[in-house]
């Protein structure tokens, strides 16, 4: 889109009221966060309790990123047909998809989607589709399709909401 903000990438070890993330159970989670942290460029954020038997384990890859990996005594695959999606950068997803083959996990992509995206997606051992997705370069973006983009957000414009800093209404008697 013409105005798209820019992406921030880079990972922070900022602390912060997490507006999205997701949990994952495990029985070994610090087993699953070493998966995530070698595999999907995930950073250890902290572990409750320290050590090499934490209960809550919180990663992190860029801002608003966040996965918790909580102990559980049983756990089975995550729910067929969920999936995960991070932002990602063109340019890291052949590089995360060849790491992911090489450690044995399920790989489909990296390809280009009809939206303009090129999405990697990946199988964690959790049974977790993770999907990566990029926005194509300019010159590989499909010139139709955002087009036709601008025309539908055109059409399907809503009235602004009313933010708590407006004015209030005014009433008349």
């Amino acid at each position: 889109m013409v105005n798209s903000p820019e992406l921030a990438t880079g990972i922070t070890r900022d602390i912060y009221g997490m507006p999205t993330f997701i949990t994952l159970t495990s029985s070994d989670p610090r087993t699953t966060a070493s998966w995530f942290t070698e595999t999907l460029d995930f950073i250890e954020l902290f572990a409750m309790p320290p050590g090499d038997s934490p209960t809550v384990i919180h990663l992190r890859r860029w801002r608003y990123q966040d996965i918790l990996i909580r102990r559980a005594e049983t756990t089975g695959p995550v729910g067929e047909g969920i999936q995960v999606s991070f932002a990602a950068e063109y340019e890291e997803l052949e590089v995360l998809a060849a790491r992911a083959r090489s450690r044995g996990a399920g790989v489909e992509g990296p390809a280009d989607t009809s939206w303009n995206t090129r999405d990697l997606a990946v199988m964690t051992p959790q049974g977790l589709r993770v999907v990566f997705t990029a926005r194509r370069p300019e010159p590989l973006r499909d010139e139709v399709f955002t087009k036709k983009m601008h025309r539908w957000n055109a059409e399907q414009v809503l009235p602004r909401r009313r933010s708590l800093h407006d004015d209030p209404p005014r009433f008349s008697h």
